[in-house]
């Protein structure tokens, strides 16, 4: 029998490498099942489609982060009120916020061009593709450096043009707009005001109420299933789709920027392509719901729908133009934003415009 000598210093060190190893792998689970970074975001939403689509971003970042971040999604005044919103994120008492910049114009007229601005023969989708593609990325963050903003921010879904709401008659001429109170937020409160109307700005679950009591007489939000939701068919009978005072709005997603710089090169790339991914996800749902909920208010609640009379937007084009011009006169920031948004729809819409074949005229031919 041969007996091996063992030197009590190498056994030491064996002894050591080995429960070193067998640590490390009972630390590895640890690892692997750290608690991910938590993000608080509050919606504007307190309920119905557009909360649908705030949790539609959330979880399609949650299922592509894993383990690494989780997004918390809080309703409507939750933390802060609407109004709050962008301040909360600043100051980083909210991660991050899901509603639409004619929320904090107030700051800056600017801020609307990014969501309710003019049309220049452009939609929602080529609005998006200016800030993508045609500079508006860089104007924007421009804009965050000049307020002193501590902001990160993310555009997506393209809404079909806002209907021009609900009153309590059929609107025949631009002449029945004076005097009428009417609620709108954004730039298109001035444009309205332009127009003849006394505007006044408030929250979506404030507008069925307020032309209940009277406060207000006519009112519009956004799309047919968002007016549903609200009850606008139990105040009004009258409905009037097509627009120009909102004709192109997107979602902006923003995040506090110290909170997004702390993040992984990944998790960055995971919040501002789940926006973009965002973008088809919301038109492809939401025409439709818009659709059938439009014809359940014919239908269903016998309110008559119109469509706007071109005189009326005509009208709106006009007051446009005024509004525009008195802003880029006082503010040089706004009018080099328009100016760029300008140059971009020229360029893209003369393109798509003598592209495009008549689709009304195909839809005639099918379905009358």
């Amino acid at each position: 029998m041969t007996t091996t000598k063992v030197n009590r210093r190498k056994f030491l060190k064996g002894g050591a490498v080995a429960a070193g190893a067998t640590a490390a792998t009972l630390a590895m689970p640890n690892i692997a099942t750290a608690a991910p970074t938590v993000l608080k975001i509050q919606a504007a939403w307190g309920g119905g489609i557009f909360l649908e689509n705030a949790k539609s971003y959330v979880d399609r970042v949650n299922k592509m982060a894993g383990n690494g971040l989780k997004l918390d999604l809080l309703s409507v005044n939750s933390v802060v009120k609407t109004s709050q919103m962008q301040d909360a994120v600043h100051r980083g008492v909210l991660d991050g916020a899901h509603y639409v910049p004619a929320y904090w114009y107030s700051k800056s007229k600017a801020a609307s061009l990014f969501g309710t601005g003019p049309c220049f023969g452009w939609s929602a989708q080529e609005l998006l593709g200016w800030i993508h593609y045609g500079g508006g990325k860089e104007l924007f963050n421009e804009l965050m450096g000049s307020l002193g903003l501590n902001l990160v921010s993310f555009f997506n879904s393209p809404m079909p043009a806002q209907p021009f709401g609900w009153f309590k008659e059929e609107m025949k001429d631009a002449s029945q707009m004076k005097g009428l109170k009417y609620r709108t937020v954004g730039l298109a409160a001035n444009v309205l005001q332009e127009m003849g109307m006394s505007v006044v700005q408030l929250p979506g679950g404030e507008i069925q109420p307020a032309m209940k009591s009277g406060l207000i007489d006519a009112a519009e939000f956004n799309n047919p299933t968002s007016d549903r939701d609200f009850g606008m068919q139990d105040v009004s009978k009258h409905y009037h789709l097509a627009s120009f005072h909102q004709s192109q709005e997107c979602f902006e997603i923003t995040f506090n920027k110290k909170k997004f710089d702390s993040l992984s090169k990944e998790l960055q790339a995971i919040l501002e392509y789940a926006s973009e991914a965002e973008n088809s996800n919301f038109y492809w749902n939401n025409t439709l719901r818009y659709a059938d909920d439009l014809i359940a208010l014919k239908e269903k609640h016998g309110v008559n729908v119109y469509r706007t009379p071109e005189s009326i937007m005509a009208a709106q084009l006009k007051a446009w133009d005024v509004i525009v011009k008195q802003i880029s006169d006082e503010d040089p920031f706004f009018a080099k934003v328009v100016d760029s948004q300008k140059a971009y729809a020229k360029k893209v819409m003369g393109y798509l415009l003598l592209n495009q074949p008549d689709y009304e005229l195909a839809y005639k031919h099918h379905f009358g």
